[in-house]
């Protein structure tokens, strides 16, 4: 995997993946940013979610669920001195589909963070992570 930053103005940056895609990359005012885009520590966060919501939907289409939505809302805690780790992580999955279980999508959450998602497993060395999570059912669906 690659990836490249490069600077482009200030402290502003542009992050482009080693898959072809970009985007800009920037830090708060206070400390010479112009809030053109999201923090590298937010970025850490974001990817961690995606990467979590991935397995759970994939995982769950797997077992033959029919997985019409995944939110992941995600609330991290950091370390108040340098290096600024994440100390505590929690995940609020919210996951819409038809005939949907609690143990189903249980399953898949513990799976995700026990297993697959490689980098939940890394915030783990130095962060608590939890979670938990609400199922819904798609609009206008019969209950």
């Amino acid at each position: 995997m690659k990836a490249r930053v490069h600077l482009t103005e200030g402290v502003t940056f542009v992050a482009e993946s080693g898959s072809g895609h970009a985007m800009v990359v920037d830090v708060a005012p206070e400390v010479g940013g112009r809030n053109l885009g999201p923090r590298p520590m937010e970025l850490v966060l974001m990817g961690t979610g995606a990467c979590t919501a991935v397995d759970v939907v994939l995982m769950l289409r797997k077992g033959r669920s029919r997985v019409d939505g995944c939110v992941v809302e995600m609330d991290g805690e950091r370390a108040t001195e340098d290096p600024k780790v994440f100390t505590k992580i929690h995940f609020r999955f919210i996951v819409t589909g038809t005939g949907l279980t609690p143990a189903q999508v249980e399953r898949a959450i513990r799976l995700s963070r026990e297993k697959y998602c490689s980098a939940t497993a890394m915030l783990a060395k130095t962060a608590e992570v939890t979670s938990d999570f609400e199922i819904r059912e798609p609009a206008g669906a019969q209950t």
